[in-house]
């Protein structure tokens, strides 16, 4: 029997920054935990990734991407929001303040699914690979999970709190064993990176399969999506061709595609 809700197949529609999105092959090895997350659902679940790269929860609501998610969804459909590593930025048009206008945008996109009858769920984003000179993990985004976590707690949205798992796991493994685990790439390591590239903040393979199968099992595991949705969960490695990459006109597309706003948009 295929997933599916009373309206039709089941879909996840994912909103969310660079830290979901799905990467070109261009930027291969950086992989945004949405790019994999269909390797933990059925292939009958359709996930429908619309995080953007450099994307906030104010550039993503102000620029038409909320509203064409919107657009899209349909009664028994889910909206996993995923924000907090770019409204951090001090940019002005990018930075939001965690209890006030960080807040406010993610409550658009509660509301917003709800009001169409789907089911909206707020997922915190992983901490950056940053340490002090002492080998202490800097908790440099910590306000903005605190923030959704609230949010989650006064409006009865589902929440998975990422952010502390991903303490967890980064203080275990340490600088170094978290290193592995984030762009940090010799020169000449990779053909798309020949002078290297220094990156505390975005994934490789080996990290973002790991926030997905967190995610798949926190959303199965507590009932936010149906278990028998959910597969492969002990599956411990999956190889290059299956980790979702998109050619470079095909992204470009879908970036386009995906808005309801005018011009270039993030």
């Amino acid at each position: 029997m295929l997933p599916e809700t009373a309206h039709g197949p089941a879909r996840l529609f994912i909103a969310g920054d660079s830290s979901a999105c799905t990467r070109e092959f261009s930027r291969a090895p950086m992989t945004g935990w949405g790019q994999v997350l269909p390797l933990f659902f059925t292939p009958d679940v359709e996930i429908v990734n619309c995080a953007r790269a450099g994307a906030s929860s104010r550039t993503f609501a102000e620029r038409g991407r909320l509203a064409w998610i919107l657009d899209q969804l349909r009664p028994g459909d889910h909206l996993l929001v995923s924000f907090g590593l770019i409204d951090h930025k001090p940019e002005k048009e990018l930075h939001t303040e965690p209890f006030a206008d960080y807040q406010r945008y993610l409550r658009l996109f509660v509301d917003g699914a709800r009001d169409r009858g789907a089911h909206p769920v707020l997922i915190s984003p992983h901490e950056r690979c940053t340490w002090d000179d002492h080998g202490n993990l800097r908790h440099v985004i910590r306000p903005y999970p605190m923030a959704m976590a609230e949010l989650a707690e006064q409006t009865a949205t589902p929440y998975v709190d990422l952010y502390t798992q991903s303490l967890q796991w980064w203080e275990q493994l340490g600088p170094q064993g978290t290193r592995a685990l984030f762009t940090y790439l010799a020169p000449g390591q990779y053909p798309n990176y020949p002078d290297g590239l220094e990156d505390s903040t975005h994934l490789l393979p080996d990290g973002a399969v790991a926030c997905a199968r967190f995610i798949a099992h926190s959303l199965a595991g507590r009932g936010i999506v149906p278990p028998h949705w959910v597969t492969r969960l002990d599956v411990e490695h999956f190889p290059p061709e299956a980790l979702g990459w998109l050619d470079d006109a095909t992204h470009a597309a879908l970036t386009r595609a995906r808005t309801m706003g005018t011009g270039a948009t993030l």
